[in-house]
């Protein structure tokens, strides 16, 4: 009896868990570049008794690499990634970070910054400048910056963050992984697309269905406790009257 109660609750906290990543990908849905919360649950076996009673685990987040779609602005400074990789951006601290929301602007002293205001930099982690009165810079697949008379004004920098790493999220839709990343030398499969961004990789009638399931699920778990309960008074009532 006992058993059943607490698997009712390992499932409501599961389920809660659940609820919460979905909650924060129905919010996010319309951030540019955004990478979905997804959630792994495993089984736990308990063999405290005569009989094995599997129990839910709490759940384990990690943040989906899934590419979102690239909606056209037509806006140069709007870039966004086809392929696998990410653009590196350095807050004030000097912290750096990987974002696939690729909306630039140029400051006023001619560094390119995303529209949060961190520093875009290329493979060697150095700042992309431009002229703030030299036009509107040309961006090419592999990156180059292009301003004015053809000149190359510097390389935004792509990379590539290991299968294997885990990621931590930071502002402007942006990670940390675990591991080092990797520079994109080769532009065949990852590159740049002037005049795009990319979306979020949610989707919204996915993400709502879920919501609904999770919340039925939830109320048939809080049912199963209610009817555990139930039992439990009724089996201490009826052994007190044979007492």
């Amino acid at each position: 009896m006992q058993s059943a109660l607490y698997v009712a609750l390992s499932a409501q906290v599961a389920l809660s868990n659940r609820l919460e990543t979905v909650s924060r990908n129905v919010a996010n849905m319309n951030t540019a570049g955004y990478r979905a919360d997804e959630i792994n649950f495993a089984e736990m076996v308990s063999k405290a008794g005569p009989d094995k009673v599997s129990f839910s685990s709490g759940g384990e987040n990690y943040i989906s690499r899934q590419n979102g779609s690239l909606n056209k602005t037509d806006n140069p400074l709007d870039l966004a990634i086809e392929g696998e990789a990410w653009f590196a951006i350095r807050d004030a601290n000097g912290g750096l970070s990987y974002t696939r929301d690729g909306r630039l602007h140029i400051s006023d002293d001619g560094t390119l910054k995303t529209v949060t205001g961190q520093v875009v930099v290329g493979a060697g982690g150095q700042p992309i400048q431009l002229n703030p009165d030299g036009g509107t810079p040309l961006i090419t697949q592999n990156g180059d910056v292009i301003q004015g008379d053809e000149d190359i004004v510097g390389q935004i920098g792509l990379f590539l963050i290991p299968n294997d790493a885990k990621l931590t999220r930071k502002e402007n839709s942006a990670v940390v992984p675990d591991r080092a990343v990797i520079p994109v030398q080769v532009f065949d499969q990852h590159g740049i697309r002037q005049g795009y961004v990319e979306g979020a990789n949610i989707n919204p009638v996915r993400e709502m269905t879920k919501m609904i399931m999770i919340s039925r699920a939830f109320e048939s778990a809080t049912k199963m406790i209610d009817m555990g309960s139930e039992s439990q008074k009724t089996a201490i009532s009826e052994l007190g009257k044979t007492s």
